[in-house]
């Protein structure tokens, strides 16, 4: 929501032992599953929305983020253009780095029945043929929704729709290895193809469209850093609109102190 914008933002790499303490706030409601399923399905959903370049860390944020959240997933690659109409050799010439190559009309209704507590039918994506396949996937509701993607802020709309926003920011030169590594091994692509696209559209493209949107980040961290250090900075903030929001019954009752120490990645 954008009034929460009002609340604490967090940059960098940058910590302190009071935010450590206040991030068991929600840490500890988390921890415990009575508190979680307290939520009613149909209750209105807590949207988390993380943004940043390719290869820059974000979908493994989500990962161990949905893991302390008990939380689902939504990827903006869903919601890529289905591009069949076109030839092959054409479709792979598309600029896939830019917001209009995704179906931002749908992927923000969606989001929008998720924040409302309602199931929605995703589409489908197949990227080595840069094309929809005829299934869907049912979306069910949850009390937390992860929204991942390279594009999360950059619609006004989308952003109004997300409690907490942010950003993973990493270097051009390990975004390009990790994407590599990504496409070759899940979308059938070849290491040369992968380095060509990332230099004539993905780097100039995030320079251009991703990285401004740092600006709309309630939370900025790094994709080098240790992703439990990461999720404790987003759990900080999520802990920080709860209670902005004057939330009660269950879940702010299980409140306790967490322990804040790390394990290596």
């Amino acid at each position: 929501m954008e009034s929460t914008d009002d609340l604490p933002r967090h940059g960098g790499t940058e910590d302190t032992e009071s935010g450590r303490e206040r991030s068991g706030l929600l840490v500890s409601m988390l921890n415990s599953s009575r508190a979680l399923h307290c939520t009613r399905m149909g209750a209105a959903a807590y949207l988390i929305g993380i943004a940043g370049p390719s290869g820059a860390g974000k979908s493994y944020l989500a990962y161990h983020l949905a893991e302390r959240l008990q939380a689902p997933v939504l990827g903006l690659d869903h919601y890529y253009r289905d591009l069949s109409h076109l030839p092959l050799e054409e479709r792979a010439r598309s600029n896939f780095d830019e917001p209009a190559a995704l179906e931002h009309e749908l992927l923000i209704a969606q989001i929008g029945e998720l924040k409302e507590g309602r199931a929605i039918e995703i589409p489908t994506y197949d990227f080595s043929t840069h094309a929809r396949t005829a299934q869907t996937q049912v979306f069910p509701p949850a009390p937390f929704v992860i929204v991942e993607g390279l594009f999360t802020l950059h619609w006004p709309e989308l952003r109004r729709l997300l409690s907490t926003r942010v950003f993973v920011e990493m270097t051009d030169d390990v975004c390009l290895q990790r994407r590599q590594y990504r496409d070759v091994r899940e979308r059938g692509r070849t290491p040369e193809s992968v380095l060509e696209q990332f230099r004539a559209t993905v780097a100039p493209m995030a320079e251009r469209y991703v990285k401004p949107t740092r600006a709309h980040a309630h939370v900025v961290v790094s994709g080098g850093a240790l992703v439990e250090e990461q999720v404790q900075r987003v759990i900080e903030h999520v802990g920080c609109c709860m209670q902005a929001s004057g939330f009660k019954g269950a879940m702010h009752e299980s409140l306790r102190p967490f322990d804040n120490s790390f394990s290596s990645r």
